[in-house]
């Protein structure tokens, strides 16, 4: 008896070892490896909060990569050289991707507005940057579409843009190099808490902007459109709770994001963050980034959309 109760403990464990194995295995064939990357500022705060959360685990998906860069334009680079296949970026350097040959696809949006350009305290006025020297990022980036409109609507003249990025324009701003720069979010509330105005709002200048959006690559999606729901539920998931949970939100992209949770508390709260894109929407930006010269006539929104 003594003998037959030990084989039936080895069988056992066995079957224990074997169950074991076989979970492993399966777990391992159900995770997905995919390279991400997100913009320095709290457009991606859906993509900032999922991955302290490991909600991004929990659906199965392990990234491999998760490169941060100062902005869309340069993280455009990275997917046209293939080294990343999924990106939280702002709309404008996604369409000007696309329009360069880069398969990209929008699957979802992140957030609405989120930009703002602030100036020196004696700018109290728009009119008063007739003149100015004003910071921006590189052509074809969401504040440069904003800045020309700006230009446009309020018909400024001799307007001197310094193309740099949003770090180095709250540095240019602070040592008088610039008397004002158009930023994203949170750079823009950064700025204002130095003691900068904030002169003017993206939700001002363009009704219903759409801010950024997720992108994937198309093989992603003909080749494992399951990985890419589950991309779309994870940035749901994390979109409601940060509109849930806004001091908890705050505290995470301040960790993330070398800020003050104050600064970033005041800053989300001047975003939309919201899932739901309107091709309307996209298609108004394709058309602006046209009549600027940064890609041709005739793309539409719905080629890019899924």
């Amino acid at each position: 008896m003594r003998i037959r109760r030990e084989r039936m403990a080895l069988f056992g464990m066995g079957l224990l070892i074997l169950t074991v194995l076989a979970t492993g295995c399966m777990e391992k064939e159900d995770t997905t490896n995919i390279g991400m990357a997100v913009e320095f500022n709290n457009h991606a705060a859906c993509a900032y909060v999922a991955k302290e959360n490991g909600w991004y685990e929990a659906e199965g998906i392990n990234l491999t990569t998760y490169e941060s860069y100062a902005t869309g334009m340069r993280l455009t680079s990275a997917l046209a050289r293939g080294d990343i296949e999924v990106a939280y970026i702002c709309l404008a350097p996604a369409i000007m991707a696309h329009s360069r040959g880069v398969p990209l696809v929008i699957v979802s949006g992140t957030h609405k507005h989120g930009y703002g350009l602030v100036a020196s305290p004696d700018i109290v006025n728009i009119s008063d940057l007739n003149g100015a020297t004003i910071g921006c990022v590189r052509e074809g980036g969401m504040v440069d579409l904003l800045l020309n409109r700006m230009i446009q609507e309020y018909d400024l003249k001799d307007v001197r843009i310094q193309r740099m990025e949003p770090l180095k324009q709250v540095i240019a701003l602070e040592t008088g190099r610039i008397d004002a720069a158009f930023l994203p979010e949170h750079h823009a509330t950064a700025a204002e808490s130095k003691g900068f105005t904030m002169l003017i709002t993206s939700h001002e200048l363009w009704h219903d902007m759409q801010g950024s959006v997720l992108v994937v690559k198309r093989e992603l999606i003909e080749d494992d459109p399951e990985t890419v729901r589950r991309l779309v539920r994870v940035t749901e998931r994390a979109t409601t709770w940060i509109n849930e949970n806004p001091d908890d939100a705050a505290r995470i992209l301040a960790e993330e994001l070398d800020s003050e949770p104050e600064v970033i508390k005041r800053s989300i709260s001047r975003l939309n963050y919201t899932t739901e894109i309107d091709p309307a929407s996209v298609q108004e930006v394709i058309d602006f980034m046209a009549e600027l010269g940064y890609i041709e006539e005739g793309m539409r929104a719905e080629d890019m959309m899924e």
